[in-house]
């Protein structure tokens, strides 16, 4: 009999949300068997059972917030042959308060019924919080899943047999309601609050003319899906970073903490923020510099996919070199991006628009501009740089044959 203790789930975490028991106790399970899901600051991760063995105690319940290096469940190995070291096995401080043990073969939280109904982490705690059950709420996504949107107009109905005129029927619509700052929430608060606050951003906006860059793709976008990739423009601007970065190296490069050395990275990892239904997420696409762009798109489809329901890995959220940010896609024009740090640059893509432009014989065109809005860490990129290093990029977004010659 030993604890299995929560071991570290990703860089800099040291606590998460027990989402979801995935067993009972007195279940017997098998080595690597999902035991339970818990949200991290950064994604929804499932926790893998160590050994087959018979599950005797749940330290936890769904919805508390579990310590990492505390225990999370107790498992028997009835076959003996997987006998954990006595440093393996701790018991629970008191600090960590863990919940009272289920009643064997009993699950200690929600029911079934609530379980089988779809909706995200960060819904089903606004839920609990208000006392509401899933199955009384509509569900308006895929497949009936329950939204926040959902749930905010559930608690905006009147309150079933009662009298609207009454003034404590209309009062139980207009109490503030409060809702804890918790996972990437918190996570992006005090990141943007450290961010702002410690790093002197430079700010510089540049218009770019990707009408050929749209016509390029438009060519190549049915031999893509041939072969079952997605061609968006974004492989194509990450490309053009990596490519950059090649002669602008300090874009692609770190501070230490004393700001005393600046490490130049190997590999161009580029993030993208995309907004997930657990908060902003930015998962990076590894070594960009040696992908195809047929292989940065299939990363691009995997990596959006995934953040959006929250089960982004945490190999995915780590590393990243440089960021881009597409406030485009929801509208925006300008913007004015927070660095993410440690980097020490990123780009806010506003949206696309067909808009006039004078031609080299001076005729007035269509043509489709995209803004763009550069953030760099002004402790180490001056202005002539970051202008330099855009004039770059933008060359090969305005002409993406020229980027042909530069590819390794």
């Amino acid at each position: 009999m030993s604890d299995f203790i929560l071991p570290d789930i990703g860089e800099g975490i040291v606590e998460c949300e027990l989402v979801k028991w995935l067993v009972s106790e007195g279940d017997l399970i098998e080595e690597d068997q999902p035991v339970a899901e818990v949200m991290t600051d950064k994604a929804l991760v499932e926790i893998p059972a160590p050994y087959k063995g018979r599950v005797t105690r749940l330290y936890w319940k769904e919805g508390d917030i579990a310590k990492v290096h505390a225990p999370l469940f107790e498992l028997v190995d009835e076959s003996g042959e997987n006998d954990a070291p006595e440093s393996e096995t701790k018991q629970p401080e008191p600090a960590q308060s863990p919940a009272p043990a289920a009643e064997p073969g009993s699950r200690p939280t929600t029911s079934p019924d609530q379980q089988s109904i779809p909706a995200s982490p960060a819904v089903r705690r606004l839920v609990r919080e208000n006392g509401l059950a899933l199955a009384d709420i509509e569900g308006s996504g895929k497949d009936g899943r329950v939204l926040k949107e959902d749930v905010l107009e559930h608690l905006e109905q009147p309150v079933p047999e009662s009298n609207p005129r009454r003034p404590e029927a209309r009062s139980r619509n207009q109490q503030t309601r409060i809702e804890p700052i918790k996972g990437m929430q918190a996570v992006m608060a005090k990141r943007m609050v450290a961010s702002a606050s410690t790093i002197p951003h430079f700010n510089f906006s540049e218009d770019i003319d990707v009408t050929e860059l749209l016509s390029l793709r438009q060519q190549l976008k049915p031999e893509a899906e041939a072969r079952g990739s997605r061609l968006t423009l974004m492989p194509f601007i990450m490309k053009a970073i990596a490519l950059a970065v090649r002669e602008y190296p300090i874009l692609n490069s770190q501070i230490n903490e004393d700001v005393t050395e600046i490490h130049y990275l190997p590999g161009c990892n580029v993030g993208m923020a995309v907004d997930s239904k657990i908060g902003l997420l930015v998962p990076n696409v590894k070594n960009v510099d040696q992908l195809t762009l047929l292989e940065i798109a299939d990363e691009v489809t995997r990596l959006t996919e995934a953040a959006r329901e929250g089960r982004v890995s945490p190999e995915d959220l780590k590393g990243g070199t440089i960021t881009i940010s597409n406030i485009g896609a929801l509208g925006g024009t300008y913007a004015s991006p927070i660095i993410n740090a440690p980097e020490v640059a990123i780009v806010a893509l506003g949206r696309t628009q067909k808009l006039p432009r004078f031609d080299a014989s001076g005729q007035v065109v269509e043509r489709a501009i995209m803004t763009i809005s550069w953030a760099g860490d002004h402790r180490i990129i001056d202005g002539g740089t970051i202008a330099r290093f855009n004039n770059l990029w933008k060359s090969y977004l305005e002409s993406p044959q020229s980027m042909l010659l530069h590819m390794g």
